[in-house]
């Protein structure tokens, strides 16, 4: 084995540990259907399940309704050509299909059964994977070597009626393609006048040359080499029937020759095969993608130290411009899978690459942002493609190629309503997109303005971008103009001040004078000097959008995103006041959760409530769910079940859920109770058979602050993933909410819909 870096020797030490960890590898089977009680038994096994078994066998595309089939792809391989390390075995190759398979999990909700086929011999190998077909809505093909797996996915696409997609040819063709659509306007070239060099013949580059020459290249312009020198016609060393179809009447003999005033090399070969000395010899602007992994043919700073104006690409991600698979396959097949298709043709690979060039013109998102911290991340010669991370890259695939491949009619169940298909793929990146459903579509009925306290902020930036395009409401910013224009820049955004958005400067801003008035006019008997105020106004942006919404210039305020709750909530109380009938502010947080969102309160300001101050938690809690079209059902939480425990604190719950049902007699709501008693009827029945809960609560009502703040984060990272709403402010007279610094963009577009709807 050559010499390798201690990096890598650590990197190896932490892989395996990694993979060793109970349970062993990286994939396991979960039951998606309750298995508890001997019904649900006779419904998954004997004798219901044999209602499934009639109904499919009368109809075979019933699979897909009453089995997993149509969500389930097999990645099989033999393990003859496994990443960099060659013929390493079928049982050897399981890690990466194992890894595989988790990718497909992650990006695209895909489920997987990794097939490791211990058969080398082609017609055995194409005849065991086409007698798994009963078994799977789509087969990937993954690191078989070349040109046998030419041959294999040939036979398997004519024999089965599923889709059948080796992803190391088409994969790499469909990244390496959307990365020309973007890189040759800026060069000012197209595909047709480019002189294309490859080095290497194998499965990944005879794939991208086809899938070039589909989108215009001529393929007498593209010169092929492999280890024997450039393939020419009537060449006889090496050579195979696929190589064959790339021999080019020409005098060059080696990659030396033949680079002379290329426009496009690619590399799909092996380390430093592409000297810079050669790279001198390409035409202007010329584009470099090396793709060998994990070393490239050659690396960018070899290039830029002799060609300042080339455009280069790797497969590595510590270099720009990574053209990896992961871009491409998950999608692909989510796309192909809803719609049922019997192939994935050409038409949809070349839809998918244009989808993943166009996205790479759009604005990133703040997970792509800060997962990629300090990289360019606006289209340009170091931005051609999105980034694997970009959770929108579903939305955008997806789509594309399930509408190709209803027009070329491989789709066996076509979508009727696409922009309905788009809502559920949107649930399934944005948790908080089928709960926020209903507040969105009351926000787009009249567009409100809503101001931004940290309007300077990148995250809330990028999330105005999405509230501009979606119609959600009209911002107000609240931000130094020169920090605001030089971050709308730096971030690539399309926001016009007077056209997508209204501009409040707190270092010069027209309003500043009679602001800092009716400021001092509210606090001056609270010991605010005229000075005071002035300062307040020039900076303090909470006051600042407290004040323009007090005096109607907005119709709803956000803040919160930088500083503490208090110091943001204190401007408010001071300028903004309470409602009538309404005791205190109050917060709840909505946590996006599997089975259905949770709500609860008080999370950020009451820090020890009395009954009476549970009970307007209470209150409000029910108000914000029934704003979401969500049948409140509170359970009033404590370390007592039903008065097994009797001290102050257990009291003073019971005393708030005596007056809230007196109060309310239609009102689910119980207690005093554990967390597991609110969730599980079975239980909450054992304890007290005549409670008013009739199921699941979707409200708990913490005693104090402590437990609704730690139970809130707690949940949040572990059973909802980070997917949360909030805090949403409640008692306020006008539309405001506090938020907090952990706050991400869809967060942010979320509270804004919300405060545009309540205004």
């Amino acid at each position: 084995m050559p010499n390798r870096k201690k990096t890598d020797i650590t990197l190896d030490k932490e892989a395996l540990e990694y993979h060793r960890l109970a349970p062993k590898g990286k994939l396991a089977i979960r039951a998606t259907k309750p298995l508890v009680t001997q019904r649900d038994l006779s419904l998954a096994y004997s004798p219901g399940v044999a209602a499934a078994c009639r109904e499919i066998e009368a109809d075979a595309l019933n699979a897909s309704e009453y089995t997993a089939r149509g969500n389930l792809v097999g990645v099989v391989s033999n393990g003859t050509a496994v990443l960099g390390l060659g013929n390493i075995g079928a049982l050897a190759s399981k890690p990466v299909m194992e890894g595989k398979a988790v990718l497909f999990k992650k990006f695209a909700d895909i489920d997987v059964f990794d097939i490791e086929v211990n058969e080398t011999d082609v017609e055995k190998f194409c005849n065991i994977v086409a007698s798994l077909e009963p078994t799977f809505g789509g087969i990937n093909l993954e690191d078989i070597k070349a040109p046998e797996c030419f041959e294999i996915e040939t036979r398997l696409r004519e024999r089965m009626n599923i889709p059948v997609f080796h992803d190391d040819q088409h994969g790499t063709a469909i990244i390496a393609s959307a990365a020309m659509l973007n890189a040759l306007p800026l060069i000012g070239k197209n595909f047709a006048e480019v002189k294309i060099v490859c080095s290497g013949a194998g499965a990944a580059a005879i794939a991208c040359l086809k899938m070039f020459i589909n989108f215009g290249a001529k393929r007498e312009n593209i010169i092929v080499c492999d280890k024997e020198g450039v393939i020419y016609k009537n060449r006889n060393a090496g050579m195979d029937q696929y190589k064959a179809e790339f021999a080019n009447d020409t005098d060059a003999r080696t990659l030396d020759d033949a680079i002379d005033g290329a426009d496009v090399f690619l590399g799909l070969s092996a380390a430093d095969i592409l000297k810079p000395e050669m790279v001198k010899k390409m035409a202007k602007n010329p584009i470099i993608f090396a793709l060998a992994n994990p070393n490239p043919e050659i690396r960018p700073e070899q290039v830029k130290a002799v060609r300042s104006d080339a455009i280069c690409g790797t497969g590595r991600s510590d270099y720009p411009n990574q053209i990896n698979n992961v871009l491409c396959f998950p999608f692909i097949f989510r796309g192909a899978l809803d719609v049922g298709a019997t192939t994935i043709n050409e038409e949809m690979k070349m839809a998918c690459s244009r989808a993943i060039a166009a996205l790479a013109h759009k604005e990133v998102s703040d997970l792509v942002a800060t997962t990629y911290v300090g990289e360019t991340l606006n289209f340009g010669r170091e931005y051609l493609i999105p980034k694997p991370f970009d959770p929108r890259l579903i939305l955008e695939i997806a789509p594309e190629v399930a509408k190709a491949a209803m027009e070329t009619g491989v789709a066996t169940r076509p979508i009727a309503d696409m922009q309905k298909y788009k809502t559920q793929l949107s649930h399934s990146i944005y948790k908080s997109a089928s709960v926020m459903e209903p507040i969105i579509e009351v926000a787009k009925k009249q567009l409100m303005r809503v101001a931004f306290g940290e309007g300077e902020e990148e995250k809330v930036l990028l999330a105005l971008q999405v509230i501009v395009d979606e119609k959600i409401a009209y911002p107000i910013i609240i931000g130094r103009r020169r920090v605001v224009e030089k971050r709308i820049e730096k971030l690539g955004l399309r926001l016009k001040e007077g056209n997508d958005y209204e501009l409040c400067d707190p270092e010069n801003d027209k309003r500043y004078k009679r602001y800092w008035q009716l400021y001092h006019d509210i606090m001056g008997r609270q010991g605010v000097t005229m000075q005071r105020a002035k300062t307040v106004v020039r900076t303090k942006n909470t006051a600042i959008g407290a004040l323009m919404l007090k005096q109607g210039e907005a119709d709803a305020f956000l803040c919160g995103i930088v500083g503490s709750h208090d110091r943001h909530l204190s401007h408010i109380r001071d300028i903004i006041g309470l409602r009538e009938n309404t005791n205190n502010y109050h917060s709840v947080n909505v946590l996006i959760l599997e089975n259905g969102p949770l709500f609860l309160a008080d999370t950020h300001v009451s820090l020890n409530p009395t009954s009476d101050d549970l009970v307007e938690i209470a209150e409000h809690a029910v108000e914000v769910c029934e704003s979401f079209v969500i049948t409140p059902k509170v359970a009033m939480m404590s370390h007592s079940n039903f008065g097994d425990i009797k001290n102050a604190e257990t009291k003073k719950v019971r005393d708030a859920v005596q007056i809230l049902q007196n109060k309310y007699p239609s009102l689910e709501v119980e207690g005093e109770m554990h967390a597991d008693t609110a969730l599980s009827k079975s239980l909450r029945d054992s304890f007290l058979a005549n409670n008013r809960l009739s199921d699941t609560a979707n409200i708990f009502i913490m005693p104090n602050l402590d437990a609704a703040n730690i139970a809130y984060n707690l949940v949040k990272m572990t059973a909802a993933d980070g997917f949360a709403l909030g805090p949403i402010l409640t008692g306020a007279h006008m539309p405001v909410h506090v938020l907090t610094s952990a706050a991400r963009t869809r967060g942010i577009i979320n509270m804004a819909a919300l405060a545009a709807a309540n205004a």
